[in-house]
């Protein structure tokens, strides 16, 4: 059974949820604004042992700055307290590019598997090939809008209609008043560093192997329209010629294909580690 584990001998407290077995560790890295409940739905079978966390500055785990060597001093100090050995890392957005730069870091990583977390939607113009100039200029204005109009949201107290869509693990009380978490701080300390805006080059420098899934739709909730159909065709001209141990898979689902497709995206990843972890 799945039991909750917080560490507090590490520079910040970390809550962490082991779904136990003696099976293949994995490590499970949610997204920006997400907890360690996005990973209940996926079950991965008796072969593995998932362990999922809440990222800094997200649901019960401490607050700390954004630094990204910071976030994966977390990820170590998860493993060594389950002393989980060499686990796979699996993540969603930004947690996909995490699981990247754990892959530089640790070269022995049996796998990794990065779920659709490459760029940042919000990304230079030449990422978006096959759009007409103005009209692509003209989006990205407002999409930039949109999302520095939810940054600065976040820095406010939650009106009370809208903190059930939050879960509770999710929302913080100060002085009386109810915030969600993560705070619009994190939140842009994480959107311009260059890791979030693009770790595509840096998929080059993993030797481990590396399945890459990326969804084919827009996001759910979403007009995407033709900004984020070129953005997609952008994605796949810069994954174009990856070395062999870097797998790309493409989805019919939108960006939240964990919550989407949890069946579809646990078997690819069990199948795909399996020969990897025996």
């Amino acid at each position: 059974m799945p039991h909750d584990v917080t560490i507090t001998d590490h520079v910040i407290p970390l809550v962490l949820r082991d779904h136990g077995g003696n099976g293949r560790p994995v490590l499970l890295l949610h997204g920006l604004g997400g907890t360690l409940e996005a990973w209940d739905t996926l079950d991965l079978g008796p072969g593995y042992r998932p362990v999922a966390l809440d990222l800094r500055g997200h649901g019960l785990s401490g607050d700390g700055p954004w630094e990204w060597d910071s976030v994966l001093d977390d990820l170590e100090a998860v493993v060594k307290h389950l002393d989980l050995g060499n686990p796979a890392i699996v993540g969603h957005s930004l947690g996909g590019m995490l699981a990247v730069l754990w892959a530089r870091r640790h070269p022995e990583c049996p796998g990794i598997v990065n779920l659709d977390g490459l760029r940042s939607a919000e990304n230079d113009p030449g990422n978006y090939p096959g759009m007409d100039p103005a009209a692509r200029d003209e989006a990205l204005v407002q999409l930039k809008a949109t999302f520095d109009a939810q940054s600065a949201s976040m820095g406010r107290p939650l009106p009370v209609e809208l903190q059930p869509m939050f879960p509770a693990r999710a929302r913080v009380e100060r002085d009386g008043e109810v915030y969600a978490r993560p705070g619009a701080d994190l939140l842009e300390a994480v959107r311009y560093t260059p890791e979030f805006r693009d770790i595509v080059p840096l998929l080059r420098e993993v030797t481990c192997p590396a399945l890459i899934v990326i969804p084919t739709q827009d996001p759910s909730g979403t007009q995407g329209g033709e900004l984020m159909a070129a953005f997609r065709r952008g994605v796949r001209r810069d994954l174009a010629g990856l070395p062999e141990h870097i797998q790309v898979k493409e989805l019919e689902a939108g960006h939240t294909m964990v919550t989407e497709r949890p069946e579809t995206i646990a078997a690819l990843i069990t199948e795909w580690l399996r020969p990897k972890m025996p």
